[in-house]
């Protein structure tokens, strides 16, 4: 028997049929020895409801009240679920991100988690309390209410995890795993039963939806085992142990787990992007400086990057990608210093789409991102930029040819099911 942390999402939230239904889950693994932390979300639309009530209030507003307001979400949520577990004949209590405390630094609305104080938690699951914590929020240095940003909450369940020393951290989804693509797109997508962190680490930031990038990350460097499973199950399934999820482990406890294992794990798609070219920069040291300098500085992601240099007119061409939202921002920072940057003329295009195929066995064979041009070229998808790491290659292609591409790639790595 272990200790547990489960950690259930919005949608799983969402009304006390579901609150229900989630107790359920929580009381029988209690029951079958384990001691029980668990770590709710909001109820579904529920902190986009509190956000529009901010905005409203004040288009302005202040970050650390805007966390207060945020912040009850999660509180009803953990209130709620513990008094159905005492309804439901278990002891169960409520922990409130400033009890523990949870302690974060003071970014508000963004803040990081630097440590959680597990004494009297610990103590309290030991005499067979189910613990039930509010996601997403957290305690400042100076006493006040700070919450993690969106999609916090895994990140919330993460760093319990770590800190109660658990066996591993359950997020329940209103999904059954991770797959090698999206079956949406794919009905031969297969389920992963086991996945790397640094797999799930750029799966996530490129466009794979399971768990936010941050929670990965810090699963990681904690070496906290996730499992991602769903909650939306029958009420008389078996506990977590036995239900066929996917768990993110170290690339040490995989080998021994899964030997014959693909080369490519999986492959994400993200329409979130936008593309920008500046054309005839002039081709001279710190011209790339003067590009990404105050893009860094107003804290916009550039992704990939490719520039093409005319020897000739000793003068280039630069083209890159940033998120989709940011687009319009980008672009009047860049016409702010058109002439300190010298380029002729600045080309948008948002309607652009990432493509990217993961998988740690890129390490060790060669060939990937062949496969992966050729196959895109035989169907006449166009590359339009490119991008790599150890174990990723990404293109940046039209975005009416996203699910396409991803069916055909899924295909040309051997990744259909039978």
């Amino acid at each position: 028997m272990g200790r547990i942390v489960m950690k259930f999402g919005g949608t799983s939230m969402a009304g006390t049929e579901r609150i229900r239904r989630v107790a359920g889950i929580v009381k029988r693994q209690q029951e079958a020895g384990h001691e029980v932390a668990v770590v709710v979300s909001a109820m579904a639309g529920e902190t986009d409801r509190l956000v529009t009530f901010c905005r409203e209030a004040n288009a302005l507003y202040d970050p650390a009240e805007y966390d207060v307001v945020v912040a009850a979400g999660e509180q009803i949520t953990s209130g709620l679920l513990a008094l159905t577990l005492q309804a439901m004949g278990c002891k169960a209590r409520s922990w409130l991100g400033w009890q523990l405390p949870v302690r974060t630094d003071d970014a508000y609305a963004k803040a990081r988690i630097e440590d959680i104080d597990s004494g009297a938690l610990l103590a309290s699951m030991a005499a067979g309390e189910i613990a039930v914590i509010p996601g997403f929020q957290g305690l400042s240095p100076d006493g006040r209410v700070t919450t993690l940003g969106r999609g916090g909450s895994d990140t919330s369940a993460v760093a319990v995890a770590a800190a109660i020393g658990a066996d591993r951290c359950d997020i329940y989804t209103d999904v059954d795993g991770v797959y090698t693509t999206d079956p949406r797109i794919v009905a031969k997508a297969r389920k992963l039963k086991n996945v790397t962190y640094e797999e799930m680490l750029e799966l996530a930031s490129v466009g794979s939806k399971v768990l936010q990038t941050r929670s990965v990350s810090l699963a990681m460097k904690e070496k906290v085992r996730v499992q991602v499973l769903s909650s939306f199950i029958d009420e008389t399934a078996p506990a977590a142990d036995t239900i066929p999820g996917t768990m993110i482990v170290s690339d040490e406890e995989l080998e021994g787990l899964d030997m014959e294992r693909q080369v490519i794990t999986g492959i994400a798609a993200d329409k979130n992007e936008a593309k920008v070219t500046l054309t005839r920069v002039a081709d001279r040291p710190g011209a790339v400086a003067t590009i990404f300098g105050p893009l860094a500085e107003a804290n916009i992601n550039v992704d990939m990057i490719i520039q093409n240099i005319a020897k000739d007119k000793g003068e280039t061409d630069v083209t890159f990608t940033v998120p989709a939202a940011d687009l319009l921002r980008t672009q009047a920072l860049l016409e702010e210093r058109k002439e300190a940057i010298g380029y002729y003329r600045l080309i948008s295009d948002d309607k652009v789409a990432k493509i990217s195929v993961v998988g740690v066995g890129m390490r060790s064979h060669a060939g990937v991102a062949a496969t992966m041009f050729k196959a895109l070229a035989e169907r006449g998808i166009n590359i339009q930029a490119i991008s790599t790491s150890e174990i990723k290659v990404s293109v940046l292609i039209d975005a009416d040819e996203v699910e396409l591409a991803v069916r055909v790639l899924h295909t040309a790595y051997g990744l259909d099911a039978e």
